[in-house]
């Protein structure tokens, strides 16, 4: 724990503001990123960071994230391309809507990366010497941790913290291979204080042994509570050491994690709900007060514009890109399918240069359609283009744009008996209009404003001139999926599989006019 120092504000200030060339201060705006990267975990290992996210049931899973100043991220890899513990999860005989990969743990320890997480039904340990490239899996444990988190003790143990309200903390067998039966097993917390106690971070810092969790309690908003203790078993004592909404709504900043600076400074990753985008990272300073560590700034309040952490590294966020499918054979990091992907019924290189979406069995709606391909929507306001060609679509395919999410939204295709293909607007699975078009390619646009949380459909016959259609479609965020609204690709059939559509681009706006 890097300790204080005393300076003049005044030296604080011109130091900051002209210490890289003469030039201002970089700062960024809270919320850090404005989109559905919730559960973060961040570490920084020398002078990179590194951050992991929650992404439920897409595939691949378990985003690692890479930043020199965490600020402007990047995708960098995933640490599970699919996960096979039922048939569910490749969308057959039911789904996994609102379970998979959840609240994962990112830890460094003698040289390796590892990531921790569950699904609901089962736990996973996963390692790595290269974040950047292949991860392997370290065990299964055959129950699920909520909410774990890992700690890598200075006395060489691995300890696991878990739980909902109980907070539990217990210890892994020295190969990593899973819980040890004669290992440290203890309740730490015993669910108090009342209200829901979730979102565990496990750290030991200057001998001491600290919890952070979320805390929601009855009638109050979503509360970030700290438990130390010297020793592991406890007993804890507690302090709460955030409360706040940014004045939004009375949605609670919670849920995340401490990270530090090479030079010693401290700052905290948390998230807050932010409705129909998702569950959105927010980052604030952590100052260490009486041994512990107090967010927010000097009145526990977090910032909405702060200086960047780390100065002088020139970058942006990209995790929602542009893409004109020209990487074959492989699909941009940003994107992730819907449940695991058919691996048979998509392309990149049968037509080089565009995404071909092939139907392969006989669905009911869009939720059991295989191959539906997502990316992020952002705030405040976003749209999204795809191009497509119709020519070898079966009578009873369905092929468009979604906003993606329990209760979704719908531009698309739809090719009838005779041939006839018609654009449709369906507003949670009903139609609102319909428009018969003779064309064998099509755009179609999807515009989300997120300060309403309405989204708008539109279509071109050239790109350049532009149809509504249908109603004004309005957004939510249900635990029913348990994630933001997504751009989706989509390609199901309702009576002959077998035809395909082939996707040109998709063009991401974060700044619509």
């Amino acid at each position: 724990m890097k300790k204080s120092f005393k300076m003049p504000i005044l030296l604080i200030l011109l130091f900051f503001s002209f210490s890289f060339s003469g030039k201002a201060a970089e700062t960024f705006s809270n919320p850090l990123i404005y989109a559905d990267v919730p559960d973060v975990d961040v570490i920084r290992v020398g002078s990179d960071y590194y951050m992991v996210s929650t992404t439920a049931h897409m595939s691949p899973g378990a985003p690692i994230m890479h930043s020199k100043n965490m600020v402007d991220w990047e995708i960098i890899s995933y640490v599970f391309d699919t996960l096979d513990e039922s048939p569910k999860n490749n969308l057959e005989g039911g789904n996994i809507y609102s379970r998979g990969q959840w609240a994962a743990s990112l830890r460094y320890n003698d040289g390796k990366f590892y990531v921790f997480f569950g699904t609901g039904n089962k736990s996973y340990l996963y390692s790595t010497d290269n974040p950047a490239g292949k991860w392997h899996m370290e065990c299964v444990i055959d129950e699920y941790l909520h909410d774990a988190s890992l700690l890598f003790d200075d006395n060489g143990k691995t300890y696991i913290a878990y739980g909902g309200s109980h907070i539990k903390i217990r210890e892994f067998k020295n190969d990593l291979s899973g819980i040890n039966p004669d290992g440290l097993d203890v309740e730490v917390i015993s669910g108090e204080p009342a209200g829901l106690l979730e979102g565990t971070h496990f750290y030991k810092f200057d001998g001491k042994y600290y919890l952070t969790l979320i805390w929601w309690p009855q009638g109050g908003i979503r509360t970030q509570l700290c438990f130390r203790s010297d020793k592991i078993d406890g007993k804890y004592e507690m302090k709460t050491i955030l409360s706040d909404d940014m004045g939004y709504a009375g949605h609670g900043v919670a849920q995340g994690c401490f990270i530090d600076t090479e030079d010693g400074r401290w700052y905290a990753m948390l998230f807050q709900d932010h409705e129909a985008v998702g569950r959105v990272p927010v980052l604030m300073p952590c100052r260490w007060i009486d041994g512990w560590p107090m967010l927010g700034d000097d009145d526990g309040r977090v910032p909405k514009t702060m200086e960047k952490p780390v100065q002088g590294f020139d970058g942006e966020t990209n995790i929602i890109v542009s893409d004109n499918f020209d990487n074959a054979p492989h699909l941009g990091l940003t994107w992730q399918w819907n449940h695991n992907p058919d691996n048979s019924l998509w392309s990149l290189t049968e037509r080089p240069g565009f995404l071909r979406l092939k139907t392969g069995s006989v669905v009911n709606n869009i939720f059991e359609a295989r191959n539906t391909l997502t990316q992020r929507t952002s705030g405040p306001r976003c749209a999204g283009v795809v191009a497509m060609e119709l020519s070898a679509m079966n009578e009873g395919d369905n092929a468009g744009l979604v906003a993606f999410c329990s209760e979704p939204g719908m531009i698309y295709v739809s090719k009838e008996t005779g041939g006839k293909k018609y654009i449709v607007m369906a507003d949670r699975g009903v139609e609102k209009e319909r428009v018969a078009i003779n064309a064998d390619r099509i755009y179609l646009k999807m515009l989300c404003d997120f300060t309403s949380d309405d989204a708008y459909f539109y279509y071109s016959l050239d790109n350049e001139n532009w149809t509504r259609i249908g109603s004004k479609f309005h957004m939510i965020f249900s635990m029913a999926h348990f994630t933001g609204n997504k751009f989706a690709i989509f390609n199901y059939s309702t009576k002959t599989a077998g035809g395909y559509v082939d996707i040109d681009f998709f063009k991401f706006d974060n700044n619509p006019q």
